[in-house]
C-alpha cells in the first residue's frame, strides 16, 4: 500500500541510520523506569552490629506506600517499623526494631516508578554472620498473576481501540468520504470508541491492585481507587475518559451531518458537492476537532509513561504523541480500508483513488514512525549493545522486523491498486464505446435476460405479498435481503484485482495485530538503559568486599565431554568475591580450540557436605557467546564447597563435572 519509491526509501534509511549512529554513540546516562542502584546495608553485606534502619537508593524518584519496603528476619517475621521516609533525593529508608539478633535478613521492596510501572525486588544482608533463612530472595511483584495479566490485556485493548477510532475517522475524512454512510465502517469506529472507553475504565479500577497487593479482591477497593485518582496515572486515565466524551460528539457529527452531505458517488471530500462552503466548513471543523481530540488522547499515554520521565522529557512527550498518532493513522486506517473492501455495498465501492490517498497517508505515517522511533530508541536504549543484551532491545528488534514485513506487504498492495486502476480505466472505455454504439448514455447497459427475469419475479412477488399476511411478507423480505447480500458478495469477489487487494490488505492487518501486541509489551518493559544501569549497580555491589570479611575470587576450570557430536570442551567458573553472602558468578564455555561456544543449557549447583547444605541450584543468564552470568548468588557460610556444573550440548547429551572451592 505504502508508496515506496526506491530512491526516497534509500535516502530515508541512510538518514535514519546516520542519525541513530550519532545519537547512540553520544548517549547520556539518564533513563526512565526506576532501578535500585544502592542500599545501606549493601546487598550481601555482613555487618558487625545491627543497623537502626535500612535505606534504598533508586535511579529516580519513586512512589512508596505503607508496605513498600519490608525487612524480614530469618524466620520470616517483619522487623521494620513505621512508614518509609524520603530523607533526601532518591533515597528511601525504613526504621528497624532494636536488638536484632545475628543472622541473615531479607529486604523486599515494591515501589511505583515515576513512569507508572511497578518495580519490585529483594536482597539479603547479614548481622554478625550469615545463617539459614526461610524467606525466598525472589519477590512476587504485584504485576504478576491475574491482575497483572488483566492490566496488560486492558492496555492492549486501549491501544487497539485508539488506533481504530482515530485511524478509522482519519480514513473517512482524508480518503473516503462516502465511508461515513457505510454501516460496517460506522460500526468499526464506534467499536473502537467502546473498546477504548471500557479498557480505560478497567485500567482505572485495576490500577490500585496492580501497583500494591496484586489481589483480585482489591480491584473494588474504593479507598485504593481514591489513592489512584491522586496519582499522575489516575489523572491521565480520568482525562482520557473526558476526552472520550468529546470523541462521542465527534462521532455523532461524523455519522450524522457529515454523512448526509457526503456524495455517495465520489470517494473523496473534494469531489462532487464537496466544493460547497457548508461542507468545506464542516469537513475542516471535523478535521481540526478530531485532531485535537486524538492528540489529547495520545497525550494521556505520553504524560504518564516512559516519555514523561528521564532524558529530555519535554521533547520526548510531544514526540511520543506524534508517534502514537502516526501508528493510529496507519494501523487504524488500514483496518478501516480492510472493512470497506470486504463490507462496502456495491453501490458505494472503495475506488482506487481512495486507496491511493490512503497509500500517501500511510507513507507519511511510516516516515513519521521511523523518525520518532529513532529518537525513542536512542532515549530508551542508549547503546548499540542494548539491542541484544536487554529484553527491551530484543522486543524493539522484533517490532522493527514486523514493520519491515508490513511495508513489504504494502508494496504488493500498491501493485494491486495500480492493476485495479488500469482495469477500471479499460472497463470505462469499453462501456463508453458500447453506449455510443447502442445510442445509450454512458454508464448504462441494456437489461440482461436474467435481470428481466429478476424484475418479473420481484413484481410477481410484490403481487403475491399483497395477498398474504404480514408473516409471509416478512419472510419474503428476509429472502430478498439474503439474495441481495449474496449478489453483492458475488460482485465483489468477481473482480480479481479487488480480491487480490483485499488479500494483501488482510495480510497487512494480520501483521498489524501482532505489531500492536509487541508494542504493548514494549511499553511495559524496563527500558534498556535502566536494565544496563541496574546490572552495573549490582555488579559494583557484588564486587565490593563484604564488611568484616576479606576479598578474593575463585576460578575453577573443568574439561567436559558429553559423548555427543561437538560434545568436548572446557567450562570455567569464576566466583567473586568467594565469600559468605552475596557473590557474582560467571561461567565460560570454550571448545577444544579455546574459542567460545554456545550450548543449550548450563546449570550450577553448590553443596557444603560438612554442614549438610545443598545442593543450592543456580541458573545463570546467557550474556553473550559462551558466557553466562548470575548476580546475587547467596552462599550462607564459609567452608569447602563443591561446585557442580551441568553442561548440555544437545537434547540428550549432557554431563556434570565438579570441583571443590574454599569459600571464605
Amino acid at each position: 500500500m505504502t508508496q515506496i519509491i526506491a530512491p526516497r526509501v534509500r535516502t530515508l534509511v541512510l538518514l535514519i541510520l546516520a542519525v541513530a549512529g550519532a545519537l547512540l554513540a553520544g548517549a547520556a546516562p539518564a533513563s526512565a523506569h526506576a532501578a535500585l542502584t544502592g542500599s545501606d546495608p549493601a546487598q550481601g553485606a555482613v555487618v558487625d552490629t545491627a543497623p537502626t534502619r535500612v535505606s534504598l537508593t533508586f535511579s529516580e524518584p519513586v512512589a512508596v506506600g505503607d508496605d513498600s519496603v519490608r525487612v524480614l528476619d530469618p524466620k520470616g517475621e517483619r522487623v521494620d517499623k513505621g512508614d518509609p521516609a524520603n530523607p533526601s533525593g532518591t533515597t528511601y529508608s525504613v526504621p528497624l526494631v532494636s536488638g536484632l539478633p545475628d543472622g541473615t535478613y531479607t529486604v523486599a521492596y515494591q515501589v511505583v516508578s515515576a513512569d507508572s510501572h511497578p518495580v519490585a525486588g529483594a536482597f539479603t544482608f547479614s548481622i554478625g554472620a550469615p545463617s539459614e533463612t526461610t524467606v525466598s530472595v525472589s519477590a512476587q511483584a504485584s504485576d504478576d498473576g491475574l491482575v497483572g495479566w488483566l492490566y496488560g490485556f486492558g492496555r492492549y485493548v486501549s491501544y487497539a481501540g485508539f488506533a481504530v477510532l482515530a485511524g478509522g475517522a482519519a480514513f473517512v475524512l482524508a480518503c473516503w468520504a462516502p465511508g461515513a454512510r457505510v454501516r460496517a465502517v460506522q460500526r468499526l469506529i464506534v467499536s473502537g470508541w467502546l473498546a477504548l472507553t471500557a479498557a480505560t475504565l478497567g485500567l482505572l479500577m485495576l490500577r490500585g491492585s496492580y501497583t500494591t497487593s496484586g489481589r483480585v479482591g482489591d480491584v473494588f477497593d474504593l479507598e485504593l481507587l481514591g489513592d489512584v485518582l491522586q496519582t499522575k496515572t489516575g489523572a491521565a486515565l480520568v482525562s482520557r475518559l473526558l476526552l472520550l466524551a468529546a470523541a462521542a460528539l465527534f462521532i455523532a457529527v461524523l455519522f450524522g451531518a457529515y454523512a448526509r452531505t457526503a456524495d455517495a458517488a465520489p470517494d473523496h471530500p473534494g469531489d462532487g458537492d464537496g466544493g460547497e462552503p457548508d461542507k468545506r466548513d464542516l469537513t475542516f471543523g471535523l478535521a481540526l476537532g478530531g485532531t485535537v481530540v486524538a492528540a489529547g488522547l495520545a497525550a494521556s499515554w505520553a504524560m504518564s509513561e516512559h516519555a514523561s520521565q528521564g532524558l529530555q522529557a519535554g521533547v520526548a512527550m510531544p514526540v511520543d504523541v506524534v508517534h502514537l498518532l502516526a501508528v493510529a493513522a496507519w494501523l487504524g486506517g488500514l483496518t478501516a480500508l480492510l472493512v470497506a473492501l470486504h463490507r462496502a455495498p456495491v453501490e458505494t465501492p472503495v475506488g482506487h483513488d481512495a486507496v491511493r490517498r490512503f497509500s500517501r497517508l500511510a507513507f507519511g505515517s511510516v516516515v513519521t514512525l521511523a523518525v520518532t522511533g529513532v529518537y525513542q530508541s536512542w532515549r530508551q536504549l542508549g547503546s548499540w549493545s542494548a539491542f541484544t543484551d536487554t529484553r527491551y532491545g530484543q522486543l524493539l528488534l522484533v517490532k522493527i522486523a514486523l514493520v519491515a514485513v508490513m511495508v513489504a506487504v504494502a508494496f504488493l498492495s500498491r501493485r494491486w491498486t495500480r492493476r485495479l486502476a488500469d482495469a477500471r480505466g479499460s472497463a470505462a472505455a469499453e462501456e463508453a464505446e458500447r453506449a455510443e454504439e447502442e445510442k445509450q448514455p454512458a454508464g448504462t447497459a441494456p437489461a440482461t435476460a436474467s435481470e428481466t427475469s429478476e424484475t418479473s419475479e420481484t413484481s410477481e412477488a410484490g403481487k403475491t405479498e399483497a395477498g398474504h399476511d404480514a408473516v409471509r411478507a416478512a419472510q419474503l423480505a428476509r429472502q430478498r435481503a439474503a439474495t441481495e447480500a449474496a449478489r453483492q458478495k458475488r460482485l465483489r469477489d468477481a473482480d480479481p484485482n479487488r480480491f487480490g487487494l483485499r488479500r494483501s490488505v488482510l495480510a497487512e492487518a494480520g501483521v498489524a495485530v501482532v505489531l500492536l501486541a509487541v508494542t504493548t509489551v514494549l511499553t511495559q518493559t524496563e527500558p534498556g538503559r535502566t536494565e544496563q544501569d541496574a546490572r552495573a549497580a549490582a555488579a559494583t555491589s557484588s564486587s565490593a568486599p563484604a564488611t568484616g570479611q576479606g576479598s578474593g575470587a575463585v576460578s575453577l576450570t573443568m574439561p567436559f565431554d558429553t559423548g555427543g557430536t561437538n560434545g568436548e570442551g572446557v567450562v570455567s567458573v569464576d566466583l567473586d568475591p568467594a565469600q559468605a553472602g552475596d557473590n557474582a558468578l560467571h561461567v565460560y564455555v570454550e571448545g577444544p580450540d579455546g574459542t567460545p561456544v554456545d550450548v543449550p543449557e548450563v546449570k550450577i549447583a553448590l553443596t557444603l557436605a560438612a554442614q549438610d547444605i545443598g545442593p543450592l541450584p543456580v541458573t545463570p543468564d546467557r550474556i553473550t557467546t559462551g558466557h553466562w552470568s548470575a548476580s546475587g548468588v547467596q552462599i550462607p557460610m564459609a567452608g569447602d564447597w563443591k561446585v557442580e556444573v551441568t553442561v548440555r550440548t544437545s537434547d540428550i547429551d549432557q554431563v556434570t563435572v565438579s570441583k571443590n572451592a574454599q569459600i571464605g
